[in-house]
């Protein structure tokens, strides 16, 4: 059956090209960054963002403390924007996400972390914007124009700006190599879009994600993509929440979708995925080191940290065909717009 080509599924096709674009004309801006980051030597980091751009900032969180040391905290916009707080920031880093940088909620509390002593970074498409301009570094990512509502590509080259920056910061040879050859790696992932995924998922209405670690952040941003392209309620869990409440609505064939990258956390994961398989869920995983739950096609890219890239690639070629499937223009999502701007 031949379908109309959606937007969706032209800038899912970019992404390979997009994630090359920043790694060669985005890398000087970041380098300095990571300069700054490091001079400045801060005790700890927080993020401002929302919807997709904060499931960016969960997955930095987790790099951040893995590979640096440094923890870091998400801060509600509404503390500026809203209540007019102030923060302890000095001896602090502050990363704000937004593809258009425009939001003023965003831009607010951005330009208030500034004035309260943050080193601000800003990793967005548009190096004009608002954002840009209240933040002391602006890192682009270069993604070219997005017109599908739906977040792909800019996800995609937000995660690995805020990655090189942080293996810049590092001096990581090896996730610098990584992401050296993620751009072909993600050709192949971009291929892959899960018919026995798709197949169960026909007459549900709600299913789980679950990840942990980097991959956690995946599963947040897959949820999310549920409801924006298939009108499908979706939850993400960590793998390690979801047996404490959330398994007890879990019935037979229900879908579960595990996202499990090659890292320390394969094999809790798939621990669960089994657990949940065994009782009556149909349970998917990206690993093959399971035995009740069913794994699924998958690009490994020989790092743990790089590995989550590939993972959610796949997985909106998956959704963007399930939707359009099911009769749903996934560009044009009921109630939603390119740019949301909250105050």
């Amino acid at each position: 059956m031949e379908h109309h080509e959606t937007q969706m599924r032209r800038e899912i096709r970019e992404i390979p090209a997009a994630v090359e674009r920043l790694l060669s004309r985005g890398r000087l801006p970041i380098e300095d960054a990571a300069r700054a980051a490091a001079a400045r030597d801060p005790a700890f980091a927080i993020t401002i963002a929302r919807g997709s751009s904060d499931h960016v900032c969960t997955y930095l969180k987790y790099v951040s403390e893995l590979l640096l040391g440094l923890p870091v905290a998400s801060v509600g916009p509404s503390i500026a924007s809203i209540y007019g707080a102030h923060l302890r920031l000095q001896k602090s880093l502050c990363i704000a996400v937004s593809q258009s940088g425009k939001s003023p909620d965003i831009v607010e509390l951005a330009r208030a972390a500034r004035f309260d002593g943050a080193l601000s970074l800003a990793i967005t498409n548009n190096r004009h914007s608002p954002l840009a301009e209240s933040c002391s570094h602006t890192l682009e990512i270069c993604a070219g124009p997005e017109r599908s509502v739906a977040a792909t590509k800019t996800f995609v080259t937000s995660i690995v700006a805020g990655l090189l920056l942080l293996a810049e910061w590092k001096k990581d040879a090896d996730l610098r190599k990584a992401l050296e050859h993620l751009p072909d790696l993600l050709d192949g992932a971009a291929a892959i879009d899960w018919p026995e995924v798709r197949a169960n998922l026909d007459g549900r209405h709600s299913l789980f994600t679950l990840g942990r670690g980097p991959a956690w952040a995946i599963s947040n941003e897959a949820a999310l993509k549920f409801k924006e392209t298939c009108q499908l309620h979706a939850e993400s869990y960590s793998s390690a929440e979801v047996l404490h409440g959330p398994v007890s609505i879990v019935g037979e064939g229900f879908p579960v979708i595990c996202f499990a990258a090659e890292d320390a956390a394969e094999k809790a994961v798939n621990e669960i995925a089994d657990q949940i398989a065994a009782k009556g869920a149909r349970v998917f995983v990206t690993s093959p080191k399971v035995s009740k739950a069913t794994a699924v096609d998958h690009v490994r890219t020989g790092h743990p940290l790089t590995d989550p890239i590939s993972l959610i690639v796949s997985f909106y070629s998956m959704v963007e065909r399930f939707a359009v499937d099911h009769g749903i223009d996934p560009d044009t999502p009921r109630h939603l717009k390119k740019v949301t701007e909250t105050i």
